[in-house]
């Protein structure tokens, strides 16, 4: 194989192109130093013991909560970045499982807090918090705690649970591993019949070819090598789900889902209403598809064929460092001082860009209290790649805006509102970029994109979700998920979604095999309600000028600080009817009419 063509090792990534994990600890020795003082912390956690006896106590467990809490995080942080970097380097993986293993004792220390609160008498507690002007920092911490109240257990049972959370990250932690670390794919021939080796990054880039015979061995390689492992992945799904349903049980739910859900107040009758919505709107997914075979000139469509642009003839090649010029262009929208701050984390060390051997691949956003947010990409150059980095970015500025604004006790913020900051800036991106472009193709080209991101964050996560329903439903049942089990549920999703415009290849079926968000239940759902909201915003400030940007822009300061939903609804977008997720469909069904209108 060319050497040009081989991955990198980290320490060939030019220095402009790694994040500074230096920002959090100088040096692993300074992490040690932080990892010994929250160890040594956490034996002052009984000194609390009872909670319940006075509002000072109450208030000093609290508040010592809040500072081991954030330290920890900040240990935490800093391990998985440099395991990140290079799963194939031993250290980072160490310092990870030293860093859940501290954080199971900090659970272990801790878990006597939550019981005892409810043990605190309602009236005495208004008391507490009438007599000690402190803890009325944490009044929603403690109403939240509350509404829990018939699903925590005695604080033996609590104590018990909190020693299992190291077993629980099992098998997301040995997916990661096998996902990130041991998997390796053959090469493939490229367009000019050069051999590549095929990553999970470049297979991205693979679908998007021209050539379809790229496109098909890309997919089949892929899936093959996933294919030889599903024994093993199925085994580790199997426990995930188990795991699930093992806790909602204990914490007297009804089901894996109800648990899931209810941390952010968030009814099983949304989740159904959203899949419901979905399935009306298949005959405009059908209807795009349709177009989609038409305009690549194919007798039928296969699952390969689904990310080729449809547009011929566009090259569109964007480096990083245009496509950062292109993100703060088109997030003008939000203003100076969004501006500011966007252009300082994508010149500041918070980006890790490229692709290199061992590294995590996909992308996320993460950060610590106190610290500047951290992104990671696997850059390539194509339009797909800046629309990552401003969904990305979008993470990273709400992480610094709840950071600057709130306490540490309400900084963090739900998945559930997470989704929105991250789309609504790929909503504007676009808005900017067909605002600008004058060439044909690329508009249509842009409208393709448009398309896809429906296709993708809609349809494909609802989908996602729908599988996450059926498999945890078949736990409870008492059935076992097994490779047969899982294809068979899969394939048939895929049927439903695509089969009356798409052949439903076979390894499709396998797809479930390489998707890291089954490893967190019922996650991916939130793409899709923080798409619509999304959506909603995008239009707003679009439309009104500064009156929604300073509203959306107070909402990305408010963290935690109240409900994920009524968040929304002070946003603008109330989400507790189907109407966002209709005007979506609605949205892109516009898009369609367009597209199909400048092509006739």
């Amino acid at each position: 194989m060319p050497e040009a063509l081989k991955l990198p090792r980290r320490d060939e990534v030019p220095p402009q192109h790694k994040w500074r994990t230096e920002d959090l600890y100088p040096d692993t020795e300074a992490w040690e130093q932080d990892f010994a003082r929250v160890a040594e912390a956490l034996p002052a956690a009984a000194s609390f013991h009872p909670l319940g006896e006075s509002a000072g106590k109450l208030l000093g467990a609290l508040r010592w909560q809040d500072q081991v809490g954030e330290r920890l995080e900040r240990v935490y942080t800093y391990a998985h970045l440099r395991r990140d970097e290079d799963a194939g380097d031993s250290a980072g993986q160490t310092l990870v499982e030293r860093a859940k293993g501290l954080y199971v004792q900090y659970l272990g220390a801790t878990s006597f807090f939550t019981p005892e609160i409810l043990g605190i008498d309602p009236g005495d507690l208004e008391r507490f918090l009438a007599d000690q002007p402190g803890l009325q920092l944490y009044r929603h911490k403690l109403d939240e705690i509350g509404r829990m109240r018939p699903h925590v257990l005695s604080a033996p049972e609590e104590a018990i649970l909190a020693g299992t959370a190291e077993l629980a990250m099992a098998p997301a932690t040995v997916f990661r591993l096998l996902n990130d670390a041991d998997l390796r794919f053959p090469s493939i021939l490229d367009e000019a019949n050069v051999p590549v080796e095929l990553t999970k990054g470049r297979y991205t880039t693979f679908l998007e070819s021209r050539d379809r015979r790229v496109r098909r061995d890309a997919f089949q390689t892929l899936y093959g090598a996933y294919g030889e492992r599903a024994n093993t992945i199925a085994g580790l799904l199997n426990a995930g789900v188990k795991k699930d349903v093992f806790y909602a049980r204990t914490r007297r739910y009804d089901g894996a889902l109800e648990a899931a859900l209810d941390a952010d107040r968030v009814p099983v009758s949304l989740y159904d209403s959203l899949i419901a919505a979905i399935h009306a709107g298949l005959p405009q997914l059908a209807r795009y598809l349709r177009l989609r075979r038409k305009l690549l000139g194919l007798d039928e469509l296969h699952m390969y064929d689904l990310y080729v642009p449809m547009v011929p003839d566009v090259e569109w090649q964007i480096t990083y460092e245009e496509a950062a010029r292109l993100v703060e262009a088109g997030l003008a929208a939000l203003g100076e001082d969004y501006g500011r701050i966007l252009t300082e984390g994508l010149s500041s060390g918070w980006v890790d860009v490229v692709e290199s051997q061992g590294k995590a691949g996909g992308a996320y956003s993460t950060g610590a209290y106190g610290v500047h947010p951290y992104v990671l990409l696997n850059h390539q150059p194509n339009l797909n790649s800046v629309f990552t980095l401003a969904h990305e970015m979008g993470h990273a500025l709400h992480t610094h805006h709840s950071n600057e604004r709130q306490p540490y006790v309400y900084a963090d913020y739900s998945i559930f509102v997470a989704e929105v900051a991250s789309t609504l800036n790929e909503s504007l991106l676009l808005h900017h970029l067909l605002a600008t472009t004058q060439d044909r193709k690329k508009r249509l080209y842009l409208l393709n994109h448009s398309l896809e991101q429906f296709r993708t964050t809609v349809y494909r996560q609802v989908m996602f979700a729908e599988f996450e329903k059926l498999i945890h439903r078949q736990v409870e049942a008492g059935e076992a998920l097994t490779p047969d089990s899982l294809k068979r549920t899969y394939r048939a999703l895929n049927e439903t979604y695509y089969g009356a415009q798409v052949v439903v290849d076979d390894e499709i079926a396998l797809e479930w095999s390489r998707i890291p968000h089954f490893y967190s239940a019922f996650y991916v759902y939130k793409y899709a309600t923080g798409f619509s909201a999304a959506t909603a915003l995008a239009v707003g400030i679009l439309r009104d000028g500064a009156p929604a940007r300073d509203r959306y822009l107070e909402f990305l300061s408010s963290g935690g600080s109240d409900h994920p939903v009524a968040l929304l609804q002070k946003a603008g977008v109330d989400l507790t009817t189907p109407a966002p997720v209709r005007a979506a469909l609605t949205v892109f069904e516009a898009t369609l009419d367009e597209m199909e209108k400048m092509l006739a």
